[in-house]
């Protein structure tokens, strides 16, 4: 039960930290400070003789306040929205030239995300401030210091729309959004396979009771610390039988252990086994892969006709399967004194080559530049590591290059 709250409470902070609205709705909170500080200040004595010492700073009319916080916030409001229909046409774009799966990659986006709060926290502002201006002659009790810091804020989101717009228009670029999923995929892989030798050792159950999925989903991975703790606690070992990225239905074997354990610890072992609904490349790297495939097939398409990005996928995939042909994942979990505790499945090369490159094969496979492109990249990453599935892939391109030579 534990474990389950645990992955709950995990999944539920992911979701709302990835949330377009987590950024924008913390940078607004923020602002609301800022005004209710500048206001306490503004109306304390030191504000106020500050207000007195420099008279410029002084707004004295309640109207020219209201008039120039009033056109501050209607400015802003536009500024957003114009911003932020450009990012919805953006994401269109992408989804329907590219793939559905890459718009994770600009909706949780972190700059939109603070140019959308910066202009929230602005219009919060400004609004906090309408509210407390009071039609009393006297100039101390209009917040001028509150005023003069929303002018300066406005200024800089002027200069931060001119700098966004450039962005949005660099961030659509297919090569940009490539490489994001490109670098991203990286990341996670050399955690997932850090050795640069496989494990030689293979471990056979002496016997086998099944632990069975508690829910339909995709397995993604297992909490090893919580695994490892009640592998040790009931002197067993698991054995993971499913490959990251396995669709499995409810009660379908995930795994087995070689004690017959009680109902109540065979459920408890299942929660520790991750299966989720959506597919996030910080799960399981496998999913970087597949989208730049994705990429490479929708750009490949007839409707779209775009080889050079098709071929711009294609190195990036072969830049991933340069490190992971010659890198490991760790299957063989051990305890502190040594002993094996947890055997898992790894998602080996030849899976992950054949399942995203030969879909480019097929649809490309009588487009000379994508031919060309794999003369020159499947000798190179054969000489990395020898593969009977390169080599295989790499004949069929030979022969095909041989007829379309003219």
């Amino acid at each position: 039960m534990l474990s389950k709250l645990k992955f709950w409470f995990l999944n539920r902070y992911h979701n709302i930290l990835n949330s377009i609205s987590f950024y924008p709705a913390l940078i607004g909170l923020l602002f609301l400070i800022l005004a209710i500080g500048m206001m306490a200040f503004d109306f304390s004595s030191q504000g106020k003789h500050f207000k007195s010492v420099i008279d410029w700073l002084n707004i004295k009319d309640a109207t020219t306040a209201r008039s120039i916080i009033s056109s501050i916030a209607a400015g802003i409001i536009s500024l957003a929205v114009f911003s932020f229909s450009m990012v919805m046409i953006v994401l269109n774009q992408a989804a329907s030239q590219m793939s559905n799966r890459v718009l994770d990659k600009l909706i949780g986006n972190r700059f939109q995300q603070i140019v959308l709060g910066i202009y929230i926290g602005t219009i919060v502002y400004a609004f906090f401030l309408l509210s407390t201006i009071r039609d009393i002659n006297s100039g101390l009790y209009i917040p001028s210091l509150s005023i003069y810091l929303l002018i300066i804020i406005t200024i800089s989101d002027i200069f931060l729309f001119i700098y966004f717009l450039h962005y949005i228009t660099q961030s659509v670029k297919y090569n940009v959004i490539i490489k994001k999923i490109y670098d991203n995929t990286l990341e996670i892989m050399e955690d997932a396979c850090p050795l640069e030798e496989t494990t030689a050792v293979t471990i056979n159950l002496d016997q086998k009771f099944k632990i069975k999925a508690l829910v339909s989903g995709i397995y993604e991975g297992y909490d090893k610390n919580s695994l490892l703790h009640l592998c040790d606690k009931h002197n067993c070992m698991v054995d993971i039988v499913a490959v990251p990225g396995t669709p499995l239905l409810k009660n379908m074997v995930i795994a087995n252990v070689d004690v017959d354990l009680a109902q109540d610890v065979k459920v408890k072992i299942a929660e520790c086994l991750f299966l989720h609904k959506s597919e996030s490349i910080e799960e399981n790297y496998f999913y970087g892969f597949r989208q730049l495939t994705e990429i490479a097939l929708k750009a490949l398409s007839p409707g779209i006709n775009d080889p050079g990005t098709a071929i711009i996928s294609l190195r990036s995939l072969f830049e991933l399967y340069a490190y992971r042909i010659a890198h490991f994942s760790k299957t063989i979990i051990t305890n502190k004194d040594g002993k094996a505790r947890i055997i898992s499945e790894e998602l080996s090369f030849d899976h992950i080559f054949l399942e995203t490159i030969i879909p480019i094969w097929d649809y490309g496979k009588n487009d000379r530049m994508v031919q060309k492109e794999l003369l020159l990249l499947l000798p190179q990453l054969s000489s990395i590591a020898e593969n009977e599935n390169i080599k295989k892939l790499l004949r069929l391109v030979k022969e095909k290059s041989a007829e379309n030579i003219f």
